[in-house]
């Protein structure tokens, strides 16, 4: 049986390596052995940040209701143990934008959620 040598597929995985680290800087971004490693850190660090990103819209929802709330005399807490009470089945991203777009519409969201919690 012959001796077998890469050769091309060698050569297209190398290129496929240094592709996915372009824009990195110093030898990152030139040396294959490091641009290996880069690549790999890069894809571990890609998949976290997925994950954290959820996490950080959810906390400015959180925190863009907490002032709305505020500013109509209620807490957070308080405003949303209401809509459980009052089954309104809004989520936060949804009761965010309401209270930015339509202050009308969310000082109700508020009025229905105080009625509910103190029925």
């Amino acid at each position: 049986m012959p001796r077998v040598r890469k050769g091309a597929a060698r050569h297209q995985a190398k290129k496929r390596v240094l592709k996915g680290v372009k824009g990195h800087r110093a030898s990152a971004g030139r040396l294959y052995r490091l641009a290996k490693e880069a690549l790999v850190r890069a894809n571990v660090n890609a998949r976290i940040d997925r994950r954290r990103k959820k996490r950080n819209f959810r906390a400015l929802w959180i925190t863009r209701l907490t002032a709305a709330c505020r500013q109509r005399g209620v807490s957070y807490s308080f405003f949303i143990n209401g809509c459980k009470k009052a089954n309104i089945q809004l989520n936060r991203k949804m009761l965010s934008e309401i209270a930015i777009a339509d202050p009308v519409g969310f000082d109700a969201i508020v009025e229905a959620a105080k009625a509910a919690v103190k029925a």
